[in-house]
């Protein structure tokens, strides 16, 4: 896969989709889906000479709910955001 390669500290995160129904069946419309707060790593930077990267591709992460910058690629949307705006990796 060859998207994009994030520079230094980057990553490039593919969200994972907003839950479209609750707990109970209702389903949710768009306006009022909440934004995904994890997703699948799927490219990284090199990192910085004096902080190397601690993600890595296929890591599936948590991160802040404003984090990052949203952008479209071959239709799809994903998030680019420095490593420090990933809060975790999902075990």
């Amino acid at each position: 896969m060859s998207l994009l390669k994030p520079l230094a500290d980057r990553v490039l995160i593919e969200p994972s989709p907003a839950e479209e129904k609750t707990a109970s069946g209702i389903i949710i419309p768009d306006t009022a889906k909440e934004k995904p707060l994890e997703g699948k790593i799927v490219a990284v930077g090199n990192g910085k000479p004096e902080e190397p990267l601690t993600v890595k591709v296929g890591d599936k992460v948590i991160y802040g709910q404003y984090s990052g910058t949203e952008i479209k690629l071959d239709g799809k949307k994903y998030l680019i955001m420095r490593e420090s705006d990933v809060y975790g990796i999902l075990g």
